[in-house]
């Protein structure tokens, strides 16, 4: 039975010598400055003689592949590199994240002052919206004065924000204990 599997053209080819295979193995991995007089002087052939092979052989198609192939596996290699550093940062995240619900848990909110108390529950909306695709919330930047919004309401306003916020950091809390 005659073995009829397909060979890649950067293989060697049916018909070609294994002196002409050589010859254009070392043409192919000279790069993008290959050429035939390159490969006839470092093998110190004829450029004739090297020149037949090329034509013979079609080595610019062949190369031309090659190259493509290679590309193609450096771009995969690049993809399951950006995949193997997304699943390490995951797992990094989930053990701090982790380690911050753990902290979280032991604060007791009525010893929070009302900066941090408007600062935990902003970031856990803002993780939480991230989380499920969502947009940003409009002036929820970093860097932004979080005492800003307070600050401009008025005494009772301010304490009934404050309740509000607190029973909603406890609901959170509890919910992350269960």
């Amino acid at each position: 039975m005659v073995d009829r599997r397909v060979v890649d053209p950067w293989e060697r080819q049916d018909r070609e010598s294994i002196q002409a295979f050589g010859a254009f193995a070392v043409y192919r991995d000279l790069g993008p400055g290959r050429s035939v007089t390159k490969v006839a002087r470092e093998l110190d052939k004829s450029r004739a003689l090297v020149g037949r092979w090329s034509r013979q052989f079609a080595w610019v198609m062949r190369a031309a592949a090659y190259d493509r192939e290679q590309d193609r596996l450096f771009l995969a290699e690049q993809a399951q590199a950006r995949r193997d550093i997304a699943r390490r940062h995951a797992k990094l995240a989930q053990a701090v994240q982790s380690k911050a619900v753990a902290r979280l848990q032991l604060l007791d909110p009525r010893e929070l002052s009302p900066s941090e108390l408007l600062r935990y529950i902003q970031v856990a909306a803002e993780i939480e919206r991230r989380a499920v695709g969502e947009a940003p919330v409009a002036g929820a930047v970093e860097g932004q004065d979080e005492g800003a919004e307070v600050s401009s309401l008025s005494d009772e306003e301010r304490r009934a924000r404050m309740a509000q916020l607190r029973r909603e950091l406890e609901r959170r809390l509890s919910e992350g204990a269960s």
